[in-house]
């Protein structure tokens, strides 16, 4: 982690002394407008995957949450269409040793050793259609559009004696990380590309961050 504060030191002093961004009512417009286009997607998306949701491996409710930490700590549900099968949190942990090489590799299965997804869920991560819902977080203030990926609780430790500048910003539906590899780049790098936003973040720099976003879905970059 030393890498870490080193690198980016002299941004976070400067972002702790100005964690209210003055451009805050304009990064919300910013949200709000786009989150809008967002959820009213998610709503076609849903009637024509429902059907889906109703057969076979991937039968059950279409929407998956997860307990994610955000903005100053505060714990708050992310939205996905599922991917994986009913009860997968509850596989994984009842592998221990897939379970430990899921967290050695952060965070993360190759899909072709994870048990958990099935065949449709691999088709939506790989176009990255089951992060759609999340708009509906971004409208309702848990998330923006730009910024740090939410993290579960055992991620936090990655990023040592700087996680409370972390927990300064509010977490992205896309962002720096994403933008520079998402699942092909790890801790401690994923930790400085991350932190590097609070020095980035701005309207003009979020809006490049959102066009490279979409040029990358369409490439299925770091996407599984």
């Amino acid at each position: 982690m030393g890498k870490i504060k080193e690198s980016y030191s002299g941004n976070i002093e400067i972002c702790k002394a100005t964690s209210v961004s003055e451009n805050f009512l304009g990064k919300r417009l910013f949200d709000i407008f786009i989150a809008s286009f967002g959820v009213i997607t998610f709503f076609c998306v849903f009637v024509l995957f429902f059907p889906i949701y109703m057969l076979g491996e991937n039968k059950g409710h279409p929407l998956y949450k997860q307990k994610r930490i955000g903005k100053d700590g505060k714990y708050f549900y992310i939205y996905k269409f599922r991917s994986m099968i009913k009860h997968a949190d509850e596989k994984l942990k009842n592998n221990p040793e897939l379970y430990q090489k899921y967290i050695d590799n952060n965070y993360k299965l190759e899909p072709s050793e994870d048990p958990r997804i099935t065949n449709f869920g691999k088709f939506i991560r790989r176009t990255s259609l089951d992060e759609i819902p999340q708009f509906i977080n971004v409208l309702r203030g848990e998330m923006s559009i730009v910024g740090p990926r939410p993290i579960v609780e055992e991620e936090l430790k990655e990023y040592g004696e700087l996680k409370e500048t972390f927990l300064q910003m509010k977490p992205g539906i896309t962002g720096v990380w994403q933008v520079n590899g998402r699942s092909n780049v790890g801790y401690p790098e994923r930790c400085e590309l991350e932190l590097s936003y609070l020095s980035k973040r701005g309207l003009i720099f979020d809006s490049w961050v959102v066009l490279v976003t979409i040029y990358h879905v369409f490439q299925k970059r770091g996407a599984f």
